[in-house]
């Protein structure tokens, strides 16, 4: 070989340097490197698929908020219309009991205007009463029995009709 110009003895010098440099290389160098490598790979990996896992339960946490939130929105909506629901009632009954407490007063009224009218129609009676007796006396010219007459002209008004009275 010597006569295309390869020098064999240097040749094989040569490649045995290279296998003892790269077996030097592959131990000392490329397996600490490429396990280095595939310690960062796995570690990206495991973050990879804890983001994942996080994005999954940041999506799981926002359905449920969603959930939470339309079931509160409908739990205020249902509480609104219960407080008109009441507030209507409320209103109901507050006009009926002032409806109730009108009818008790027009009642108490009538009551009242009624008792006071007897009581104006006696007090006319026993006026009337005075006077026929006082009548009577100066027209007689002489004092009757006040008590006896009184007794008489209430007896006649009590025996006449209540509309003549």
């Amino acid at each position: 070989m010597g006569d295309i110009g390869i020098n064999v003895p240097g040749l094989v010098a040569q490649l045995v340097c290279f296998f003892i440099l790269f077996g030097l290389l592959t131990f000392l160098l490329y397996k600490p490197v490429r396990r280095i490598l595939d310690e960062r790979s796995e570690r990206i990996r495991v973050s990879m698929e804890q983001a994942e896992q996080i994005k999954e339960t940041m999506a799981k946490t926002e359905e449920q908020v969603k959930e939470q939130l339309d079931a509160a929105r409908r739990e205020g909506q249902n509480i609104l219309a219960q407080a008109g629901q009441m507030g209507e009632r409320l209103r109901e009954e507050a006009r009926e009991e002032a409806k109730q407490d009108a009818e008790t007063i027009i009642t108490r009224a009538r009551t009242e205007i009624q008792r006071e009218r007897d009581d104006a129609i006696q007090e006319l009676r026993r006026q009337f009463a005075d006077l026929a007796i006082t009548a009577a006396e100066k027209v007689i010219s002489e004092t009757l029995d006040r008590e006896k007459h009184r007794r008489l002209i209430e007896e006649v008004l009590e025996q006449a009709p209540k509309g003549q009275g």
